[in-house]
């Protein structure tokens, strides 16, 4: 990056691959709806939404990243971004060669209030910062707080898209683009042209759970997508398969860990 480039914050990710220091900041806006095909990087990527959410899938796991959530890609791993409304997004370039303990694979991190406010504050440090100075202390804070942050287990994992089975695939795709698509695995089955009974044991073997277990990881995903943007609690239970929000409450807190009033926007009661 040249100087007179590094001066206008570039908002092209090519332009922070190769910036000499350890960590380049930037910033974009997307409209509701934008998908960033599937690509990769250079440098590990730190993908934080200050406002929004964010879908984001690799070839083998997907994640809904609401904006206490960031998701730390390594360098080289083919991803893909979708926008769930108007989207601020920030984005840390990282050298993986930064520090020896970053992250080698995809995790979905714990943003709290020191890390969302050190990456807003690279962002107004020049590119070029100054590595003796305040930006060379920010760019170190921020990696000493990737390394220590909480990675966040709850992910949907995929099929391979290379080497998994197509039916299979279709399937994880059907529903992950419509999770309160209602049809089971029998009809599933006639609709991609496999027996439920293979399908069964597909979901055993690449995915590591029943299809039911896997069907309610995505529309768990898919509530804390409406409980971020703070949806009534009846209506995402409903939306969802759940009959009663007591229900789907005391099923939301045993497979994520925490009860669905931990993803209302800050100071809004869960109703």
């Amino acid at each position: 990056m040249t100087e007179a480039s590094a001066a206008r914050k570039s908002t092209n990710p090519v332009d922070y691959q190769h910036v000499p220091r350890p960590v380049a900041a930037m910033a974009k806006q997307f409209r509701d709806g934008h998908v960033i095909d599937t690509h990769a990087h250079e440098r590990d990527q730190f993908l934080y939404a200050v406002t929004g959410i964010m879908r984001v899938r690799t070839l083998a796991e997907a994640w809904i990243v609401p904006p206490d959530r960031a998701v730390y890609v390594p360098a080289g791993l083919p991803h893909s971004v979708a926008m769930r409304g108007p989207v601020d997004m920030r984005t840390l370039y990282i050298d993986p060669n930064a520090r020896a303990d970053l992250p080698r694979r995809a995790l979905v991190l714990e943003v709290g209030d020191l890390m969302r406010a050190l990456v807003l504050a690279l962002i107004e440090e020049p590119v070029l910062y100054d590595e003796a100075g305040r930006g060379g202390d920010i760019a170190r804070l921020v990696l000493s707080e990737i390394v220590t942050a909480e990675a966040l287990h709850f992910v949907i994992p995929m099929p391979q898209a290379r080497t998994g089975d197509k039916r299979l695939e279709r399937l994880c795709t059907g529903l992950l683009d419509d999770p309160a698509d209602q049809r089971t695995l029998d009809i599933w089955a006639e609709d991609v042209g496999a027996s439920a009974r293979t399908l069964a044991r597909l979901f055993q073997k690449s995915l590591g759970m029943s299809f039911n277990v896997w069907r309610q990881r995505v529309r768990f995903h898919n509530a804390i997508e409406g409980l971020t943007r703070g949806e009534p609690i009846a209506d995402i239970a409903a939306a969802n398969g759940y009959r009663s929000t007591s229900a789907f409450t005391a099923a939301f807190r045993k497979s994520v860990g925490v009860p669905p009033s931990a993803f209302r926007p800050s100071g809004q009661l869960a109703v």
